[in-house]
């Protein structure tokens, strides 16, 4: 009896242990299954100011919610009001500078325009007058070469007798008269030809100013270039007080936060960390032998240590094109012939329901059940 009893007991217990692997086995080629579970966050960034200085303010802390554009810190910002403020303050005057150098500019070149296009003016009319007096001049000359030849015949003419003394005097003054005119005319055309060479003069004068014009174009050009160099000062001493506040970068919460009112902290130093509760996935680094039948839309089943009995759903989201050893920051060097075959991982991107997501936190593991398709 007591021997029967016992080979019941052993059948029942094969039979248990065969019903366990049938199912053990068909749940392992219906579902891909592993433990190699993390928690993690597409939107999750490491927040640095990115000026130096001391922590003069602190507005949010671990486990505070905040909105895109909020201020989570600020450093001591006077030194770079200063910076501003002076670079405000030597634009203003070089432009006021500027202003001024533009109005003797234009002040000049009034002056330039005027003077050499008067000069031009007078010389030609003092050209015109010129023309005019020669022209007066060659009558004249014209006139008493006639009256020249009268008055040696009519000399002539008064010592043989011929002719009264009052005919040869009347003749004679004529001629005086004439030559007095043409000599009064070489004085008149001596003056204007004078006023020329004056006028001449106040053009090349004209013209020599035009070197001063170019001169302050020169001037206001590197005015230019001066300020153009500290509005490009200015715009970075803006930005470096903007600076002073360290801002969220997108809507989430303070998962920490790494400094204290009075430490001086430098660029690139971790202040706080900022992380999306709403991109919260969990990573399987699912063996590639496991990976057949896995596909983007997959129902996924996540058990997490933290919760245990909770079974949360979801489906793959995406899996890596390539292996997580692809992008180790020390990937194997095989090509000295050492080889070890390891079976390796591929990343699969597991996105669970929305009223899920309010309980997983970063770094958390647990297992993950695939369903095959």
């Amino acid at each position: 009896m007591r021997k029967t009893l016992g080979v019941v007991l052993l059948v029942l217990i094969s039979l248990l242990f065969v019903v366990y692997a049938v199912r053990w086995v068909k749940h392992r080629m219906e579902y891909a299954v592993s433990d190699a579970v993390f928690v993690k966050a597409d939107q999750m960034a490491t927040l640095s100011f990115q000026v130096s200085g001391k922590v003069v303010k602190i507005y949010k802390d671990l486990g505070d919610f905040v909105k895109a554009g909020e201020v989570l810190a600020e450093i001591e910002p006077e030194d770079y009001k200063l910076q501003v403020e002076a670079l405000e303050e030597k634009i203003r005057s070089l432009r006021a500078k500027r202003s001024a150098l533009q109005l003797e500019i234009s002040r000049v070149s009034k002056e330039l325009s005027l003077g050499v296009e008067s000069s031009y003016l007078a010389f030609e009319e003092l050209a015109k007058r010129e023309e005019t007096l020669l022209s007066q001049k060659r009558e004249v000359e014209a006139q008493l070469e006639l009256l020249k030849r009268d008055r040696e015949r009519f000399k002539e003419l008064l010592d043989k007798g011929l002719i009264p003394q009052r005919k040869y005097e009347e003749i004679d003054t004529n001629y005086r008269v004439m030559l007095e005119r043409k000599k009064a005319l070489e004085k008149s055309i001596e003056e204007v030809q004078t006023a020329k060479r004056r006028a001449m003069v106040g053009v090349s004068t004209a013209r020599a100013s035009l070197g001063r014009v170019q001169e302050l174009q020169k001037q206001l050009e590197v005015l230019d270039g001066e300020l153009s160099a500290l509005e490009r000062q200015r715009e970075l001493a803006k930005r470096n007080l903007e600076y002073t506040k360290l801002m969220a970068p997108f809507d989430g919460v303070v998962a920490k936060r790494f400094i204290s009112v009075g430490d001086l902290v430098r660029p690139g130093q971790p202040a706080f960390s900022v992380m999306n509760l709403d991109s919260l996935y969990v990573e399987v680094l699912l063996e590639e032998t496991k990976l057949k039948g896995v596909q983007k839309g997959s129902k996924a089943y996540v058990r997490l240590d933290a919760y245990p009995g909770l079974v949360l759903e979801g489906e793959v989201e995406e899996i890596s094109p390539a292996s997580a050893a692809t992008f180790a920051l020390a990937p194997r060097d095989v090509s000295a012939g050492e080889f070890t075959k390891v079976v390796q991982r591929i990343p699969v991107k597991i996105k669970l329901k929305n009223e899920d997501k309010k309980l997983l936190r970063v770094g958390m593991g647990g297992r993950v059940e695939i369903k095959r398709q």
